[in-house]
């Protein structure tokens, strides 16, 4: 079950055009979470895209002070992390990291005030779909078989 959301993408400091976002409702039968939850993939209209380990990276970044620091929070390496940030940053007409190179202080990374505001946008859109959907998620919790699949 899917949904489209169009937003303007010049929230997102983009352009006047309209990016997508894709609704995807998921269920995760794992022991620690029970619930269905909504996961959103914004497909922006010059062919990048938001979702939430992106989100994910740039909330890492913040409170870990370094692309590092925040890959290896994640579980993911420094080249990966450091090629997404790359992908963020080129898809914005601003950068939402900016970098500091190693030496004796270590470099570090910081979110701009673009990159807050990514996150900032992301999770209001996460938050409005997900009470938007509150009926339809109760529906589908009816229909889903209980216990996890590991159980069966």
């Amino acid at each position: 079950m899917s949904a489209d959301l169009e937003l303007e993408a010049s929230q997102f400091a983009l352009d006047e055009n309209r990016a997508v976002a894709l609704l995807s409702l998921g269920h995760n039968a794992g022991a620690f979470m029970t619930d269905n939850r909504l996961s959103i993939r914004i497909d922006l209209t010059n062919g990048d895209r938001i979702g939430p380990g992106k989100i994910a990276l740039l909330e890492a970044i913040k409170s870990a002070g370094s692309i590092s620091a925040a890959a290896r929070q994640l579980g993911m390496s420094y080249r990966r992390a450091w090629l997404l940030v790359e992908e963020i940053n080129e898809s914005l007409r601003e950068p939402a990291v900016a970098a500091a190179t190693g030496g004796k202080q270590g470099g570090g990374a910081a979110l701009t005030p673009v990159g807050e505001e990514i996150i900032g946008l992301y999770r209001a859109i996460e938050r409005a779909a997900h009470s938007g959907a509150a009926k339809e998620f109760r529906a589908v919790d009816r229909l889903i078989r209980k216990g996890s699949r590991a159980a069966r």
